[in-house]
């Protein structure tokens, strides 16, 4: 969440920052809730000393025998003001606290003002669009035809967006995955983590999926419990209330889960395939490191995550997200997308985020620097990749005329073998 504290030193400049999402984003009623929360406080801890003040007059009114009466029953009235002030405190830091977990982080001074994802520009590009020689197929028909996918009885097993992969797509996919955990272990130096693939609400809400995106997710009846939409909610959130050394940072970690979102706001998106799916596999990539580094660590992590493609030989473009397309939580942000023929377009394969100190003030994940001061973390993660959407890249641009899938040469010795 934000900085209460830097939103009263500088509203102006917290609006100014907000408004580059959206005209309508405002801290005004923070603002004001804090000054009267404030305002309480001061009646509070006035009226306690002088609550304090007249007990102790008590005392030696006893000690000289005189009647206390009256001087009891305006201490006693003072302690009902104070307990009324109180309650009205809770009941204003409880507001004050949801409107902060429901303000989106401000963007960078960097990060692109836009007014929607046309306004996203382009960074750099590896790799040409591929070109065919045929008529190329989109990849739920060739997923259909070589039986790899069986979106049908995906469907009747679950319901619409689920898939079922079998024979040789089951391995490809798991090869995938496989593929990526090695890659960002062994050359990356990051540390696998197999987390929970069920959260509980104080986790779902410090990397800032709750309150805002409760619809989006689906919650277990009746249990403190969501199944996740991403790693990157259990696997933040391991320090989560923990101080942490500067010695110990950066951290460097990643986790294959599968990932589950009811997608509640897409609704007639990418209907067919694999693109957009209520569960999915996933390989995260996540950061805690110093304010001080976490730019530079920003783009390292969005480096391995092109490196993925790159060994992978799939035709990639990187995007700087604009102040309106940047996610609720980030500050900046860098999406990856991978050539799609059958949308002769390019489609989103990972977000790789800087989240500032945002999610750690939410979650409280500090550590002492040097001098012994406590500050927060800065959170970083990205997709390393999206498996189900890599998978559907390789059988679109690999697919030849002679309707066979050619298999990248770094996942042979996962698979197996070198062609559907």
């Amino acid at each position: 969440m934000l900085d209460i504290k830097v939103i009263r030193e500088n509203p102006e400049k917290v609006n100014e920052l907000l408004r580059r999402r959206n005209p309508e984003l405002s801290i005004d009623e923070i603002i004001e809730i804090d000054a009267e929360r404030r305002k309480i406080q001061t009646q509070a801890d006035e009226l306690r000393a002088q609550r304090k003040n007249e007990s102790q007059k008590i005392g030696m009114m006893k000690k000289n025998g005189e009647n206390t009466d009256a001087i009891q029953e305006e201490v006693r009235k003072l302690g009902d003001e104070i307990k009324a002030l109180e309650e009205k405190q809770v009941e204003l830091d409880t507001k004050q606290r949801d409107l902060l977990l429901r303000t989106p982080n401000t963007p960078d001074e960097t990060t692109p003002i836009g007014q929607s994802e046309d306004d996203n520009p382009t960074v750099s590009t590896w790799g040409s669009p591929t070109e065919f020689t045929f008529a190329p197929k989109a990849h739920w028909d060739l997923c259909e035809e070589k039986n790899i996918v069986d979106f049908e009885r995906g469907v009747k097993l679950s319901q619409s967006r689920f898939t079922l992969y079998r024979g040789k797509g089951a391995r490809l996919e798991r090869a995938i995955i496989q593929f990526f955990l090695d890659l960002h272990t062994e050359e990356h130096g990051y540390e696998e983590i197999l987390p929970p693939f069920m959260a509980n609400a104080a986790t779902m809400t410090g990397t800032g999926q709750l309150p805002k995106f409760a619809e989006d997710m689906y919650k277990c009846v009746d249990e403190d419990l969501y199944l996740i939409p991403t790693a990157e909610v259990p696997v933040t959130n391991i320090y989560a209330g923990e101080i942490l050394s500067e010695d110990d940072l950066p951290k460097y970690m990643t986790a294959y889960t599968p990932c589950f979102r009811r997608e509640a706001g897409s609704a007639g998106k990418d209907t067919r395939g694999l693109i957009r799916v209520h569960q999915f596999n996933k390989v995260e990539m996540v950061k805690l490191t110093t304010p001080e580094t976490s730019a530079e660590e920003h783009e390292k992590l969005t480096k391995n995550a092109e490196k993925c493609l790159e060994l992978l030989g799939l035709p990639y473009r990187r995007v700087a997200l604009c102040t309106a397309d940047i996610g609720f939580s980030a500050n900046k942000c860098f999406d990856i997308e991978v050539w799609m023929p059958s949308y002769n377009s390019y489609k989103e394969i990972s977000s790789c985020s800087n989240f500032g100190d945002y999610q750690a003030r939410r979650a409280n994940i500090r550590y002492r620097d040097k001098d012994g001061k406590v500050r927060f973390v800065h959170t970083l993660n990205g997709s390393g990749l999206a498996v189900g959407r890599t998978f559907a890249a390789i059988v679109e641009n690999f697919q030849q005329e002679d309707g066979t899938i050619i298999i990248p040469e770094v996942l042979r010795k996962y698979t197996g073998f070198d062609r559907i």
